[in-house]
C-alpha cells in the first residue's frame, strides 16, 4: 500500500506539470524505555504513517506532506507541493538543476537478529532496574539512570525519473549514567558513552552485547572517585583522546563544516556555516599525513547510524574520502549541491528524519581510518600527557573553526604509564592546528562504530542520527584547563 500511495503521488505531480518529482512513504515505530533511581522514568512507544512529496516545477522546489493516506488525501499533497513550487519560482535566483542519476528498483534492509519490539517491555525495564540498582549499590551514588531506544523504519521512495526502492532500518541503542553530587559538584560517569550510550542498525542484540549490568557498578566507582581526583592541569600538553570522543570530535570539527549546503549558504541552522569554503577544496592541509576521514554509507562500513542503501533522493550509498592523508579532499552533497559545483554526481548524503520533513544533506558515517597503533603501546610511548574519555560537553564557533570540549574523566600519563585520575579535563583549539598535532592513530582491534542519535539540522529542527567510526588518537600541543563541572 505504500508504494501504492507514492506512486499516486508521482502521477499527480506530473499532470500538475511536474518536471520532476519524489515520493516517500514512511511507517515508523518507536520506543523509548528509561529508569531513575529505581523507577521507571520513561514509557513510551509510537507509530507513524505519512508521505512527503517534492516537485520541481518553474524551475523551483516544492514539497508537502500528509498523514491522509486516501486517494483524495495523496493527490492533495501532491498538487499542493507543485503549488508551492510554483510560488517559490517566483523568486527564485535561478533554475534547480541536478546532477544525474541513474534509476534503480530495489530491496534493502539493515541486518538484525532479535526483533527489539517483539521483546516484552516487562524484560527490557527489568534490565534496566538491574543495572540501576547495581549502580546504586555504591555509596555516594545520587543518581542512577538507564535508558534504551528502539526505532524501526519502513520506506518506499518513488521518483518520475523510474526509481523504485524499498528499505527497512532497524535502530536500537542504549545506555546508563551514574551521577555523584557532593560539595556543589557534579561528577558522572557513561556507558558505553555519553548522552544516550551506542547506537546502531542492529536488533536488540546490541543492547545484550552491551552488558550494561556488568558495567553498572565500574561506572558508579569511578563517578564517586572523581571527587577525590585532582583537578586538570592547565597548559599545553599531548592529549590521547578515547575512541568515542574522537567520533565526537570528528563529528563537531569535520562532519559539520562538510555539509556542501552550510558551505554554499543553503542552510545554516543549528550548527552554523562553514570555514570550508570552495577554494580549501584539495588545497587545504585539513590534518597531519596519519589523518584519513572518509564518508561511508555502505553497510561492509559498519552498521551505523549513517549506513542505509539509498538515501533520500534514490541515490545509492557511497563512499567518499573527506580528508585523504591529511588533505581535505571532499564534501557532503546531494544532487543539486554536487550540479552546483560542477560535481559529476552526488555522493548520496540526503536524509529526512520523517516523512513530514524536507531531506537535507546529512552525515553518513564520518569515520577516521584505523592506524597502527596498539593503545598500550601508545600510551607506553608517551612521556607525559593526559587521556581523557567519554564526552562531557562541547562548544564549537558557528563556522566549526575554534572549539572547546570537556570529558568525564582522564588520567595523567607519566613515562609512558596511566597515572593519577584527574577530573573536569578540557581541551581546546583551533580545528585544522588540532588535527594537524595529531601524530598515532589506534588499530582496527580499537576502533568502533559510534552511533550520534541526535544530531539537529534545519527549521523545523530534523533530529537525525549519524556514525562515527573512531579509535584512539594522539595529539601533540594541544591547550588543556579544568571544565566547568556544576
Amino acid at each position: 500500500m505504500l508504494e501504492d500511495w507514492a506512486n499516486l503521488a508521482l502521477d499527480t505531480a506530473a499532470v500538475r506539470g511536474a518536471t520532476y518529482a519524489d515520493a516517500r512513504a514512511i511507517e515508523l515505530r518507536q520506543r523509548e524505555l528509561s529508569t531513575k533511581n529505581g523507577q521507571v522514568g520513561t514509557l513510551v512507544e509510537g507509530e507513524s504513517l505519512g508521505l512527503g512529496v517534492r516537485a520541481i516545477a518553474d524551475g523551483a522546489w516544492g514539497f508537502a506532506s500528509t498523514d491522509r493516506l486516501t486517494k483524495t488525501g495523496v493527490e492533495r499533497c501532491a498538487a499542493e507541493a507543485v503549488a508551492i513550487a510554483r510560488a517559490s519560482a517566483l523568486a527564485k535566483r535561478h533554475d534547480v538543476v541536478l546532477a544525474p542519476e541513474e534509476s534503480y528498483v530495489d530491496t534493502w534492509q539493515s541486518p538484525f537478529v532479535k526483533d527489539p519490539f517483539r521483546i516484552p517491555v516487562d524484560r527490557q525495564i527489568a534490565l534496566l532496574l538491574e543495572a540501576d540498582a547495581a549502580m546504586r549499590e555504591v555509596a555516594g551514588v545520587t543518581l542512577a539512570e538507564a535508558g534504551m531506544t528502539f526505532r524501526r523504519l519502513e520506506q518506499w521512495f518513488a521518483s518520475t525519473a523510474g526509481s523504485r526502492i524499498h528499505q527497512v532500518k532497524m535502530q536500537s541503542g542504549a545506555g546508563i549514567v551514574a551521577s555523584s553530587f557532593a560539595e556543589d559538584e557534579l561528577q558522572k560517569r557513561s556507558y558505553p558513552s555519553s548522552f544516550g550510550g551506542q547506537h546502531a542498525l542492529r536488533g536488540y542484540e546490541l543492547v545484550e552485547d552491551l552488558d550494561l549490568g556488568g558495567n553498572a557498578r565500574r561506572v558508579a566507582e569511578e563517578a564517586v572517585a572523581l571527587h577525590k581526583a585532582a583537578q586538570c592541569p592547565e597548559g599545553v600538553r599531548t592529549v590521547l583522546l578515547d575512541g568515542s570522543q574522537v567520533g565526537l570530535q570528528i563529528h563537531e570539527s569535520i562532519g559539520h563544516p562538510i555539509e556542501l549546503d552550510r558551505v554554499l549558504g543553503m542552510e545554516a541552522n543549528f550548527a552554523g556555516t562553514s570555514f570550508l569554503t570552495l577554494d580549501k577544496l584539495h588545497s587545504l592541509r585539513y590534518a597531519s599525513e596519519h589523518v584519513t576521514v572518509v564518508a561511508d554509507a555502505r553497510l561492509e562500513h559498519g552498521p551505523g547510524l549513517g549506513t542505509f542503501g539509498y538515501d533520500d533522493e534514490g541515490v545509492p550509498a557511497q563512499r567518499t574520502y573527506i580528508v585523504k592523508d591529511g588533505e581535505f579532499a571532499g564534501y557532503l552533497t546531494s544532487r543539486e549541491t554536487a550540479a552546483a559545483v560542477g560535481e559529476k554526481r552526488s555522493n548520496g548524503t540526503m536524509r529526512a528524519e520523517s516523512w513530514n520533513r524536507l531531506p537535507l544533506i546529512r552525515m553518513t558515517n564520518i569515520s577516521i581510518l584505523p592506524g597502527p597503533w596498539k593503545l598500550d603501546d601508545l600510551i607506553a610511548d608517551t612521556e607525559d600527557g593526559l587521556y581523557m574519555e567519554t564526552n562531557r560537553s562541547w562548544s564549537i564557533d558557528d563556522r566549526r573553526y575554534h572549539f572547546q570540549f570537556g570529558t568525564e574523566i582522564g588520567w595523567e600519563i607519566k613515562g609512558g604509564k596511566k597515572t593519577r585520575m584527574i577530573k573536569n579535563p578540557s581541551y581546546s583549539g583551533i580545528t585544522t592546528e588540532f588535527w594537524n598535532s595529531c601524530d598515532a592513530v589506534c588499530s582496527r582491534d580499537f576502533w568502533t562504530l559510534w552511533g550520534t542519535p541526535n544530531c539537529g539540522k534545519g527549521q523545523p529542527m530534523q533530529t537525525m542520527g549519524t556514525g562515527h567510526g573512531a579509535s584512539p588518537a594522539r595529539f601533540r600541543n594541544v591547550r588543556v584547563g579544568v571544565a566547568f563541572s556544576r
